[in-house]
């Protein structure tokens, strides 16, 4: 969906997603950067949470190149990485639809054995601010709870309260309870659907949770002949609404 912003009085309407794209490795076993970009191309969001983007070893290159995401895409990544050949922190990274201001930016450090993480970016859209955090929790349920705790300690010493939309690979089996109960009353944590393996999915892994100013159009999870191919995950999405303050 084309990007929307909210204009004489109405709604900012913007799709989000989520996507462990697994290194590029898809279930041939071929790393193949080409096919992630054209399933991002495929699902068209504003603003996307990419987990395992880079290779966990070395130089921590990240398997989507700088330059095919600035030609081949409609996005520039979240800049806070601190390598060079790194996109984002410990594989995450946000995407944002050029157009989209991006204001703000920060790892968020996560109590963790593994090298999982978080990031936040704030954001600038028809005069109003956002705030959107990309992450991938622990394999661990405690953890994943401490996880979540410390994301929203974090948001919460953020520079003034905004309207939020946290998404990526909870690797959370249960669909509600568990440390989704982490979330508080200010949060509406979303269901989008099995992503979890492509081919044949059986768990929601992947969510969205957003704040409550957020409308909750649609959701759902991207299964093209592509995506069931190109990563062991199924990208999933939100369209969500917000009204302009």
């Amino acid at each position: 969906m084309p990007l929307r912003p909210g204009s004489d009085g109405q709604p900012v309407r913007l799709t989000f997603a989520s996507y462990n794209i697994h290194k590029a490795v898809g279930l041939d076993r071929r790393r193949d950067p080409d096919r992630i970009l054209a399933v991002l191309r495929e699902i068209d969001a504003d603003v996307v949470a990419l987990q395992e983007t880079d290779r966990r070893f070395g130089t921590r290159a990240s398997v989507l190149p700088r330059a095919a995401i600035d030609e081949h895409t409609p996005y520039r990544p979240v800049p806070l990485t601190s390598h060079r050949s790194s996109l984002g922190w410990h594989g995450n990274v946000l995407l944002v639809r050029r157009g989209i201001e991006i204001i703000d930016a920060a790892p968020v450090p996560l109590p963790t054995l593994e090298p999982r993480g978080a990031i936040r970016a704030d954001l600038l859209l028809a005069g109003q601010r956002l705030r959107v955090v990309g992450m991938h929790l622990d394999l661990s349920g405690l953890r994943r709870r401490h996880q979540i705790e410390a994301i929203l300690r974090h948001l919460a010493a953020c520079d003034g309260p905004c309207p939020t939309v946290a998404m990526g690979d909870f690797n959370e089996w249960a669909r509600i309870g568990g440390s989704l109960r982490a979330f508080t009353d200010g949060w509406q944590v979303l269901a989008p659907g099995r992503s979890f393996p492509s081919r044949r999915p059986l768990a929601g892994l992947d969510r969205i949770a957003a704040t409550h100013e957020w409308t909750v159009e649609h959701t759902g999870v991207h299964h093209s002949a592509l995506a069931a191919r190109a990563s062991d995950h199924l990208p999933v999405l939100a369209r969500l609404t917000l009204p302009i303050i």
